[in-house]
């Protein structure tokens, strides 16, 4: 291999390596916006900062070592010399130093991911289903499904339990990850600090659509935490129209067996779909919360996630029609 080659290789390599900085993805840990997520990263940065001079000066001294010491023509055979006290010593010692250095904070960093909740945070139940998130603020009398809404500058502390398999609680943005577990109920509590939309995603393998299992976090200010809450705290308005016939169809169709509509059914298998026609997305987060992608969920749920519960019901394009009107009236 010529040099010519190498130099290509290497430039190519470095492209490669460079392409990742550019990413835009919203799944990201390195843009923290909450205490929690600065904690972790500030943790990982210091980290890496070390292990990153660690790793130049020992490369640069092997590398200065077999440029010093290389054979060249002429040259006698150094003598060997075995055991050097001093030498043993030192090689032990510094790595007992950086790894006690890395341990101190990564200790005192868990311990924090673990902290018990402020009395004034506001309390939000998680639980997780194959494939679905269930969201409940006791405190507020509010249940709705996938999407969490809370107010910036307020510490929040999830409970998170699985109605099934395990899973895992993930908003990078946000924090590290919580493992949902059978028989236990573990603890996340961080505070938001800047407004925006996080999404998250299920991070532990959980079935077939482990990876359409998503949701989203609101971050807001409390004037308008507060007045969403009040617009999921009352009843959703009586349909009319087009909006009436879904109604019925909802009522007449294996709907209500399965999810909760306040006031109008009490199904506990599927999401709760009270307030659905002000959320962002459907079906965990995969689809956005249109018409046009309500109506093909409606038509075909398990082509768009495989494996879930809800069928295809063989409903006509009428009902369909009728039954969008309705869920999207559910404001």
């Amino acid at each position: 291999m010529g040099p010519a080659v190498r130099v290509i290789l290497l430039l190519t390599y470095a492209a490669l390596l460079l392409a990742g900085c550019g990413l835009d993805s919203p799944m990201t840990t390195v843009e923290p916006k909450s205490d929690l997520g600065r904690a972790i990263h500030e943790l990982f940065m210091n980290i890496s900062g070390w292990a990153l001079l660690i790793f130049v000066v020992v490369e640069a001294l092997l590398i200065g070592v077999v440029f010093a010491f290389r054979d060249r023509p002429g040259r006698e055979e150094p003598r060997a010399t075995h055991g050097h006290l001093g030498l043993e010593i030192a090689w032990t010692l510094v790595p007992v130093i950086i790894v006690i250095a890395i341990a101190v904070p990564t200790i005192a960093t868990i311990f924090k991911t673990n902290a018990r909740p402020p009395r004034e945070a506001l309390a939000i139940e998680v639980t997780g289903h194959q494939w679905w998130w269930e969201v409940r603020y006791p405190e507020l009398g509010i249940v709705t499904a996938n999407e969490i809404h809370l107010p910036v500058g307020r510490a929040v502390s999830l409970s998170l339990k699985t109605a099934d398999v395990l899973h895992s609680f993930w908003v990078p943005q946000l924090g590290g990850k919580r493992d949902l577990i059978g028989g236990k109920l573990n603890n996340l509590t961080f505070t938001a600090d800047v407004p925006g939309e996080y999404p998250g995603q299920c991070a532990e393998f959980c079935g077939v659509s482990h990876a359409n299992m998503r949701l989203l976090v609101v971050a807001q200010s409390t004037a308008d935490f507060e007045a969403w809450a009040g617009r999921l705290k009352a009843p959703p308005a009586p349909p009319s129209g087009e909006a009436a016939k879904g109604h019925q169809a909802f009522l007449a169709g294996g709907c209500v067996a399965c999810h909760t509509i306040q006031g109008v059914a009490a199904g506990v298998l599927g999401p709760d779909l009270t307030h659905i026609g002000g959320r962002k997305t459907l079906a965990a987060g995969i689809l956005k919360n249109t018409p046009d992608d309500l109506a093909r969920w409606l038509k075909d749920p398990p082509a768009t996630k495989p494996g879930a519960l809800m069928p295809k019901l063989g409903l006509t394009d009428d009902q369909v029609a009728a039954l969008v009107a309705y869920l999207r009236s559910l404001q």
